[in-house]
This record gives structure tokens, C-alpha cells and sequence, in this order.
């Protein structure tokens, strides 16, 4: 089913099994430690694709988790991770949004616009409240995402009534990430796309990272409520989507 077809895009929610293998197998190539066959939380998903008209190549792909309010947010991957107890009191419709990836032979900035605006059309049309997940970082070791960890903790930590509590043996506090003086333009140089994007919107993250060694990345709780994404930005999106 066709979200979004824009140039030589095309945004489309997988519906049969070959579709959706396509999704997991652009995911395998992306995050190595991912499994072509999936995980437990796939079967619960949505999962959409965005591909070249051209070529049929498989450029991005992503999956969504739609959750009736906060009292679902148990049965979420970011549940894994982080103690989501507060989040718990939200009352609206939230859609958690994971394994976000982009094919690493297509980098055309395009692919992410289009993403959001097919996201952007879902939330509209689904009357969706906010929209959560795990940003994450390649690598494991802290001291390379200094800058962005200290940069986040000083301007994107989530307000008191959302905020994450620890639950992942192995965290990293944003708070102590940084040993010298922080220089943003670095941070935002350093801040994976996705992330970047959800900051513009108003997003805001935990207030620490989870190292995740099995995907061998660094992530940390990322949230955006619809309400709150500032006018001119909703237009963009909107602009997009349409």
C-alpha cells in the first residue's frame, strides 16, 4: 500500500511476507547483528519501505509499533531498555518507531525527507499523540559520542513526567559524558540523523545511553509529542506529506 511517491521515491507499507523480508534483509545489511528472519517484536510491526521507482532498490526502511495509549508501553523494544513507568500516564495514541535504517549506497537527502513525511502523513491521519524510540549511535565506546551525549544532556533531556528511569545493565549518564569544554557545532556534527531531525521537532531523549552490545551501538530513548512540534516545522512536514 502506497503512503508517499515523491520523484524517485516511493513510500510503501509492506503487506505480503515477500515485502516484508525485503524490509528485514535492507535491515540485516544495515545493523549486522540484526536478524534476517527478524525478532519477537516484528510479528506486533508495521513495517514500511521507501524504494528507488527506477531501480526497485530497497533504499530505507523502518517499522512501526502502534500502541492504543501509555499503558501499552510495556510490550515496546524500548521497554527493553529503559524503565517506561512514567510514560505509562500518557494518554493519547503513540507509535513507537524502530530499526530505522537507510541503505549506506544511497545517502540522497531525499530518502529521510521522505520518511518523515510518510510518518508525518500516518500520524495525521491516525491521530497519533507521540511518537517514540531508540536513537542510536555506531560504536560502543562513549568517549567518540562525547560531544553529542553533552549536548543532549544540556538542551533535549525529557521533562520530569516522561523522563526514563535506568533499567540496562550497561548505561552511560549523558550528565558525564564530556571532559572538556563543549563545542555544539561538533555535537550536532556527531548526531545521527534520525536524532537530529527529532530534536528539530522538539524531541527530547533520556538522560543516559544504553550500550547495547549485541547491535554494537550506543542509543538512547528518544520521544516527540505531536503538540508540541513547533508551527513552522509542522508546515514543513505537512508540506511534504501532502
Amino acid at each position: 500500500m502506497t503512503i508517499l511517491a515523491k520523484g524517485r521515491y516511493r513510500v510503501f507499507e509492506a503487506q505480503s511476507s515477500v515485502e516484508i523480508a525485503r524490509c528485514l534483509a535492507l535491515r540485516a545489511t544495515v545493523f549486522p547483528a540484526d536478524r534476517a528472519a527478524g525478532d519477537e517484536y516484528d510479528a506486533r510491526c508495521r513495517h514500511v519501505m521507501i524504494e528507488d521507482i527506477r531501480t526497485g532498490t530497497a533504499v530505507c526502511t523502518f517499522r512501526l509499533m502502534p500502541l492504543a495509549n501509555g499503558a501499552e508501553i510495556g510490550a515496546s523494544y524500548s521497554a527493553r531498555y529503559y524503565e517506561l513507568g512514567k510514560l505509562g500516564a500518557f494518554d493519547g495514541k503513540m507509535v513507537e518507531l524502530g530499526r530505522f535504517c537507510i541503505h549506506p549506497d544511497h545517502r540522497d537527502p531525499d530518502i529521510l525527507r521522505l520518511a518523515w513525511g510518510a510518518l508525518t502523513r500516518i500520524v495525521d491521519d491516525e491521530g497519533v499523540e507521540m511518537l517514540f524510540g531508540c536513537a542510536s549511535f555506531q560504536g560502543t565506546d562513549a568517549k567518540t559520542h562525547a560531544d553529542a551525549f553533552a549536548f543532549l544532556h544540556q538542551r533535549h533531556v525529557a521533562p520530569p513526567r516522561w523522563l526514563p528511569r535506568v533499567k540496562a545493565p550497561r548505561v552511560v549518564a549523558l550528565a558525564r559524558a564530556l571532559t572538556r569544554p563543549l563545542d555544539p557545532r561538533r555535537a550536532m556534527a556527531a548526531m545521527p540523523p534520525l536524532l537530529r531531525t527529532y530534536l528539530t521537532m522538539g524531541g527530547w531523549v533520556s538522560d543516559h545511553a544504553v550500550v547495547d552490545d549485541e547491535m554494537g551501538t550506543m542509543h538512547v530513548f528518544t520521544g516527540v509529542e505531536i503538540g508540541a512540534i513547533p508551527p513552522a516545522r509542522q508546515r514543513l512536514l505537512r508540506a511534504v506529506a501532502g
